[in-house]
Order: structure tokens, then C-alpha cells, then sequence
């Protein structure tokens, strides 16, 4: 069974310097190791599949985080240097799993896929609660390190550590 690229909330409000929730360095650090993750599924015609928090202008989260990411907005949209193409999947979220209240699931099976590759940011929000989800769902979780990043290194290094033991996802 094929396994599947998840590029998660690579969105101007994380990455860009004037972006509402601006994650620092680190997320465009990574932009160039997603780049060729993705040119090589691209090139092997493997599913790629955006996650992307999108949120109503009122969303429940911004009582605890600052507005970000609110739909229509160019923070909402995926960096330039990422931009999906026409027939890849851009699956909209409101929480932190890209597998609560979407149809990812249902668009992997659809896929055949029984292993994801995850990438973006934050480490130890978005990807490490996807990673869990996928976990329950079956899925083999495979995480490239230098592809994946965060607004504090220590709870980015905790994150990586709990998915590798904890969830049993493979760190490379």
C-alpha cells in the first residue's frame, strides 16, 4: 500500500515574519527539506495532502491563542515556496489533529494508503496530535526530523521523543 506525504499548517500566519502566530526561524528552516520530500512524491505520483487550520472569525481556540489562520484570509493559505497543485488534497481543520472533524481519513483509505509521512509545524501541537490520531486509526507514522518544527525546542524535542515512544512512529 502507497504511503502519503501530510504537509501540516506550512500557512503564512506560521511561517511568515509578520504572521499572526509566527512560529520564528525554525518553520522556514524547514520549508526547504519539505520542498524535496514533496518534489519526490510529486515525481512518483504519491499523494500529497495539505492539512491547514482554518478557523470562523469567533473560533473557541482564540481563548487561548491569538486569531490565526481565519478562513479567506492570506494567512490561511499556504507559503508560496509550498503552494499545493491543482487535484492535491487541501484538507481544512479547526483543531490541532488534521483528523478531528475533517474527512481525512476517509480521503487516505480512498488513497489506499496505510502509511503517512508527516511535515510542518507546530511539532508538538498540530503533527504530534495528528500523529496520535493516525496511531489510533492504524496508520504507520513516519516523521522526518529536519522537516518538522516549533516555537520552543524543548517542547519540539518532547514531541519527537513521545511520538517515537510513546506512539511508536519512526523519527528519520
Amino acid at each position: 500500500m502507497p504511503k502519503a506525504l501530510l504537509i501540516i499548517d506550512m500557512l503564512h500566519d506560521f511561517i511568515d515574519r509578520e504572521g499572526a502566530l509566527y512560529i520564528g526561524e525554525t518553520g522556514r528552516g524547514i520549508i526547504p527539506v519539505i520542498r524535496g520530500i514533496l518534489d519526490q512524491y510529486r515525481s512518483e505520483n504519491l499523494p500529497v495532502i495539505y492539512i491547514c487550520d482554518r478557523h470562523r472569525p469567533d473560533d473557541a481556540e482564540f481563548q487561548m491563542f491569538p486569531p490565526h489562520c481565519i478562513e479567506g484570509s492570506r494567512g490561511a493559505l499556504v507559503c508560496r515556496e509550498l503552494e499545493p497543485l491543482p487535484g492535491e488534497s487541501v484538507i481544512p481543520k479547526r483543531r490541532y489533529s488534521g483528523f478531528f472533524g475533517t474527512d481525512l481519513d476517509t480521503t487516505l483509505r480512498e488513497f489506499g494508503v496505510d502509511e503517512l509521512i508527516l511535515t510542518g509545524c507546530c511539532t508538538n501541537i498540530c503533527v504530534l496530535y495528528t500523529a496520535a490520531d493516525a496511531r489510533m486509526r492504524g496508520y504507520k507514522v513516519t516523521v522526518p526530523s529536519g522537516a518538522v518544527a516549533s516555537f520552543d525546542q524543548d517542547s519540539h524535542r518532547f514531541a519527537l521523543k513521545e511520538m517515537e515512544l510513546t506512539l511508536g512512529a519512526k523519527l528519520i
